[in-house]
Parts: C-alpha cells; sequence; structure tokens
C-alpha cells in the first residue's frame, strides 16, 4: 500500500493525507477548505485522476470546515472521476460540513457514506 502526504508548512490550515487502497485511493483533507487552501486538495485529486484511479473516497471525518471554493473541488473531481467511469465518495462528515452540502444541494450529487470501510465496501462505480 502506498502511503503519501501533501501539505503546507505555511498555512497549518490544511493538511492532506493519500492513500491506495486496491482500486480506490482515499484522500483525508486534516482542518479548513476554503479559498486559500483549495489546491491541496485539487491537486492530490488530479494526480490519483491521472494515475487512473477513478474511484475516489474523500474521508471528511477530520474535516472542520469547507466554503464554496471547497464544494467545487469536490464537484470538480466527481465530474472528471464520472467521466473516467468512477465517482467520488465522501465518508463520515461533520455536521458543520454536512450542513453546506445540505444547503446547497450537492449532497444530492455525492454519493455519502458513514466511514470510508464503508465507502470502500460499496464496490465497483
Amino acid at each position: 500500500m502506498d502511503h503519501g502526504m501533501v501539505g503546507s508548512a505555511q498555512s497549518g490550515r490544511l493538511l492532506v493525507e493519500v492513500r491506495e487502497e486496491g482500486s480506490s485511493a482515499v484522500l483525508t483533507p486534516v482542518g479548513e477548505l476554503d479559498h486559500h487552501t483549495a489546491d491541496l486538495l485539487r491537486e492530490p485529486l488530479d494526480d490519483f485522476l491521472a494515475k487512473g484511479f477513478a474511484r475516489l473516497v474523500v474521508d471528511c471525518s477530520r474535516l472542520e470546515f469547507c466554503d464554496s471554493t471547497g464544494l467545487n473541488v469536490l464537484l470538480g473531481a466527481r465530474l472528471k472521476a464520472e467521466a473516467a467511469g468512477g465517482g467520488v465518495h465522501l465518508a463520515g462528515m461533520l455536521p458543520v460540513v454536512a450542513r453546506v452540502f445540505e444547503i446547497t444541494g450537492a449532497e444530492a450529487v455525492f454519493t455519502v457514506h458513514d466511514s470510508v470501510e464503508a465507502a470502500l465496501a460499496g464496490g465497483v462505480d
């Protein structure tokens, strides 16, 4: 299993942990996802898609905040993943982040799971 990390020591506001789980890529953003930190998640999402991972699992259990820029990063990744025959699965959303998805209606276009394990067990997209 390949483990890696992408983050910004300067801001300290977001760290993205990444790993491969079989045919899925699991990304865990830790901290705040906003217009200042969105590229820290966008880049590894794009990298996994470029490597052929069409099934992306985003572990939101340590994501404390998500604004519209962060939401757009996830929506963009979803479109790319679906074009490649896969999808973006969200797992373990905290209530404050789930509320953003609820208010915007974005929850309707993502598959949301209670845990990463449930998302990985979901099978093929």
